[in-house]
């Protein structure tokens, strides 16, 4: 029998510097013959990156805060049930940037939306299933936004303001305060090799408790 896979998720809000440490990431697993597969939300799947192209569209700026979650869950669903779930029953580990704290963080703390409706998509969505490990890359906002304006063209998302951001930044410290046997901060003002370091001794924790 094939060992199940672990799905490791990526948090944090713009210029964090997520993209820049998974291939780190990658790299460390596979030193211990762990295939690994990266993908991210909204996206993942060709019907769920469609649905990215409509959430992330900088034209659709009219997009009301309840017609966003419903589509980020529509996406996940169709992401988890084509390629999270098969993967992870092939034995493969999965590395995805954000994950369902993102709607939390985003939707929750930053939209307002109530928590508690949240919670209730997750567990339709997901039933009990949640990420085996989270890396939450936590930087200031106002840090994080010039990264960001100096990297590319922003989306929607991005052109929100610096109070939402903070709102987003404080949401998921909360997550990571509540479940911190799951999340994990990064202090992603560091410069890279920091970074990776800190990543690489949480990676070292989580592969030792499994016996890896």
């Amino acid at each position: 029998m094939t060992a199940q896979g672990k799905l490791i998720t990526l948090e944090g809000s713009e210029g964090a510097g997520k993209s820049t440490q998974i291939g780190m990431i990658c790299d460390f697993l596979k030193q211990y013959n762990i295939q690994v597969v990266l993908t991210r939300e909204p996206g993942g799947t060709p019907i769920a990156e469609r649905i990215r192209d409509v959430f992330l569209d900088k034209n659709n700026e009219g997009l009301c805060a309840d017609a966003e979650l419903l589509l980020i869950f529509a996406a996940r669903a169709q992401h988890l049930q084509e390629l999270i779930l098969p993967t992870l029953n092939r034995g493969k580990w999965v590395i995805c940037d954000r994950f369902t704290d993102a709607s939390l963080a985003y939707q929750g703390s930053g939209r307002g939306l109530e928590a508690q409706r949240i919670e209730q998509l997750q567990q339709w969505v997901l039933g009990n299933f949640q990420p085996h490990l989270t890396l939450l890359f936590d930087l200031p906002v106002i840090t994080g936004m010039q990264r960001a304006k100096q990297r590319s063209d922003l989306d929607r998302i991005e052109h929100e303001d610096l109070e939402f951001f903070e709102k987003v930044r404080q949401g998921y410290l909360q997550i990571a305060c509540a479940q911190p046997e799951r999340v994990k901060i990064i202090d992603a003002a560091k410069d890279q090799q920091s970074v990776s370091q800190q990543i690489a001794r949480v990676l070292k924790q989580f592969l030792s408790e499994r016996n890896y």
